[in-house]
């Protein structure tokens, strides 16, 4: 069934802790995912970018990029639920895509990243490259401590290329950093790691950056906050794009209870002041 072209909204009062408010979800079935919006000078609701009427069917190319110093969880903690969905509801397809086909570690180069001279880091082995031609519904695109690497110019140059051809892009955690130095977010509503917010958000100047968030929605684009929020924004994303009931029956199989876009203990926990963009309250269309 097609979704409809209802749009859900964020609560902004939830999302600033105001008394008397009650807590919402920000999607339901059939819907839309949340279109984001922004507060203007006057404190009015601006609303953002339509967000694409597509129903889970036709998402069903998924393409992660890596690169060296990714982080294990915001990939492998997305595709775990992603991955039960190809085995459970409908044919996927999934491509790991980096520079080249050699295995990308975990470990960044970054001077001192390594001070106990550790050998720990996990490799991931890509089957495709920026080079190849590819047919995607939806691009993850993950953190890590190699995000602060300023030398990913092929990264950068393939999530620009890649955000009008896709569907749905989701960042995860410091992810966002990299969709925000390919120029993808100007403008856009987006969050980020909250331990990392001072070292991401100079990485986007132009983007509407949210705090306390869970995970934001605007448009076609999906960002969470610290690594294991990959896991409630994928579910949110399940239960957006397919049912509540096919969120559920996944987050029973991996026993998560997930959070709400608006739980965010980690800014208040990192200091993280409300930023004065906010999602606009729920209101019918």
């Amino acid at each position: 069934m097609k979704l409809s072209l209802s749009t859900l909204f964020l609560s902004f009062a939830v999302a600033l802790g105001r008394p008397g408010t009650s807590s919402t979800s920000v999607a339901h079935a059939g819907a839309t995912p949340v279109v984001g919006a922004r507060q203007g000078q006057q404190g009015e609701c601006v609303e953002a970018q339509q967000a694409p009427a597509v129903t889970g069917s036709e998402l069903r190319k998924f393409g992660v990029v890596l690169f060296p110093g990714f982080d294990m969880i915001d990939v492998f903690g997305t595709l775990e639920p992603l991955q039960l969905m190809a085995h459970l509801e409908q044919q996927m397809t999934l491509s790991l895509i980096a520079e080249t086909l050699e295995p990308v570690t975990t470990e960044t180069q970054a001077p001192g990243s390594n001070a106990k001279g550790s050998i720990f880091w996990p490799k991931a082995l890509p089957n495709n490259t920026f080079k190849d031609d590819l047919d995607l519904d939806v691009l993850i695109v993950p953190g890590g401590p190699g995000v602060r690497n300023p030398d990913l110019p092929a990264v950068t140059e393939y999530i620009a290329k890649m955000f009008p051809k896709v569907k749905i892009l989701i960042t995860i955690c410091t992810g966002s950093g990299l969709a925000a130095r390919a120029g993808i977010l100007d403008g856009k509503m987006a969050t980020t790691n909250k331990n990392a917010w001072k070292t991401i958000l100079p990485m986007g100047p132009q983007v509407k950056w949210v705090s306390p968030a869970r995970y934001i929605v605007d448009g076609k684009i999906w960002t969470s906050s610290g690594v294991t929020s990959s896991l409630d924004l994928v579910m949110q994303f399940i239960k957006t794009f397919w049912s509540p009931d096919t969120e559920r029956r996944i987050s029973s199989i991996i026993e998560h209870v997930p959070r709400q876009w608006n739980e965010d203990p980690f800014s208040k926990h990192f200091n993280i002041t409300p930023t004065e963009v906010q999602p606009c309250p729920d209101r019918k269309q």
